[in-house]
């Protein structure tokens, strides 16, 4: 029942490091990202590794629109509207490994169409990583629009993830391989910033960033900048009921 954050908004406030670390960088500087043709590889503990066309991709099942709260570890949050089919479509058909525990996600590092790929504040390509039970859940989905419209180019085209539970930074943009592995894979921004960010970027509001509180959020779009109203933290930012099984056992203030 949330509203909707406005088109213009979700695609002109983004955190997209190959184009800038500024919010209003992707915007202006993704424009020459070239997202045809377009691969993504399948690799690693897999029966079916392969290499598929972002055609082939759109192909693989019917997408549907979903519309999924996403919130920044900076305490920002957008409600959007995401067109794709959950990532288990495509798990399901390349046939994982008993031994697969891990998926780890590796996206473009182009220099020449990335301005900012090079610089030190990422270890290029960026990459992130799931559970296996994690990337399989149904609400882990594989996108390819928004808005009804394709991917725009600063929003993670031609295909990126979208993991609703967990902070921003674990849904990757511009996916060019998908690797199944046995053991936790390394994260861009848990070398980066270990103590700041760890594998599993769940949602605790309980769990303070090392440089400022996450109990509570704004939403982009609401009014006021940085002044606007401050809404509760949601644990799981919302979707406890569908994903706190996962992690029932574990401890959510080290692993958060």
């Amino acid at each position: 029942m949330d509203k909707l954050t406005d088109y213009k908004d979700a695609t002109s406030y983004n955190n997209f490091y190959e184009f800038g670390t500024d919010k209003g960088d992707p915007v202006k500087n993704a424009g020459t990202l070239k997202t045809r043709p377009w691969t993504v590889e399948v690799e690693g503990l897999v029966k079916k590794p392969g290499k598929y066309g972002i055609e082939d991709l759109l192909k693989l099942s019917a997408q549907e629109e979903r519309i999924y709260r996403l919130r920044c570890v900076e305490g920002w949050s957008m409600v959007i509207p995401w067109v794709g089919y959950s990532l288990a479509e495509l798990i399901k058909k390349v046939e994982p490994q008993g031994n697969a525990k891990f998926i780890e996600f590796v996206t473009l590092a182009d220099p020449k169409t990335m301005p900012f790929v090079g610089s030190r504040v990422l270890d290029w390509p960026y990459t992130e990583g799931l559970r296996m039970d994690e990337a399989m859940h149904p609400l882990t989905l594989l996108a390819f629009g928004m808005y009804g419209e394709v991917l725009p180019n600063q929003n993670g085209a031609p295909v990126r993830l979208v993991v609703p539970w967990k902070y921003g930074f674990k849904s990757a943009k511009s996916i060019v391989k998908i690797r199944f592995v046995k053991k936790e894979p390394s994260t861009a921004w848990n070398k980066a910033a270990a103590q700041e960010y760890g594998f599993y970027s769940n949602v605790n509001p309980n769990v303070d960033h090392p440089r400022w509180s996450q109990a509570t959020e704004r939403r982009i779009g609401d009014g006021g900048g940085l002044f606007a109203k401050r809404n509760k933290t949601l644990m799981f930012n919302g979707y406890e009921a569908q994903v706190g099984q996962l992690y029932a056992g574990m401890d959510l203030k080290k692993n958060y």
